[in-house]
């Protein structure tokens, strides 16, 4: 193919090529099945590599074709796995980190008798301890779980969903900020202050109770309620800003 000038001829030379070496690629394929990926999709991702290897194969240089075809196949499936399996996108060096991690794992494993330790991984390939973590937890992106996955059996029409088993916000949360905020503040206060406002927003009594309660005017008791409020978001302004 190579003697062959650019025509028909040549494409035809090409196209015998790469059909007499396509079960080369489906084997190369299949040693990554079982990783997450459709086989078919596998099979096309070996094709891509197996034509750029037949387009790219220099004769004069003496090596035989498969030594230079295999090497590109593989290549064009790990930078399938690598560029397009993953569900969350990570950055290339802890994807590539994370296959350092996987083989080196059963070495060290022989090596010591037991699982290795995220020291022992670090020590071994040279980095942090950090960096390991961050390789091993990197693996969750691959594949994420869809909100929507039934939980159970998974052939229950009523079963529920992931999505379902999430907690909502508590709205009560929010306001334990401000009430911790609030305790000092409120101990700063006049006694009958502190009185009057746990009477009318802890004992949910009216104005007109608070004030026969306390034995005064209703119009007194609003005075003192609204200083006292007055000065309490005064006070709690400041403190959180």
């Amino acid at each position: 193919m190579a003697d062959l000038p650019g025509g028909p001829d040549r494409d035809r030379v090409r196209a015998r090529l790469i059909e007499l070496y396509i079960p080369l690629a489906e084997y190369l394929a299949r040693r990554f099945r079982n990783r997450g990926e459709q086989f078919d999709d596998l099979v096309q991702v070996a094709n891509l590599g197996l034509i750029k290897s037949v387009d790219g194969y220099d004769p004069t240089r003496g090596a035989a074709f498969t030594s230079y075809a295999i090497p590109m196949i593989v290549g064009e499936l790990k930078r399938h796995f690598r560029d397009k399996g993953w569900d969350v996108r990570v950055p290339r060096r802890l994807q590539e980190l994370r296959l350092e991690i996987s083989k080196v794992s059963g070495d060290l494993a022989q090596d010591l008798g037991r699982s290795p330790t995220v020291t022992d991984l670090a020590t071994r390939l040279n980095v942090s301890e950090e960096e390991i973590i961050e390789g091993l937890d990197c693996g969750q992106a691959y594949r994420a779980l869809s909100l929507d996955a039934p939980v159970g059996d998974a052939g229950d029409a009523g079963a529920a969903g992931l999505g379902d088993l999430l907690g909502g916000e508590d709205p009560d949360m929010r306001n334990v900020e401000n009430r911790e905020a609030l305790r000092p503040l409120l101990a700063k206060l006049p006694e009958r202050e502190q009185k009057i406002i746990a009477m009318r927003f802890h004992g949910n009594l009216t104005q007109s109770q608070i004030a026969a309660e306390l034995g005064i005017s209703q119009m007194h008791v609003s005075r003192l309620l609204a200083g006292a409020l007055r000065t309490l978001r005064s006070e709690l302004t400041a403190v959180t800003d």
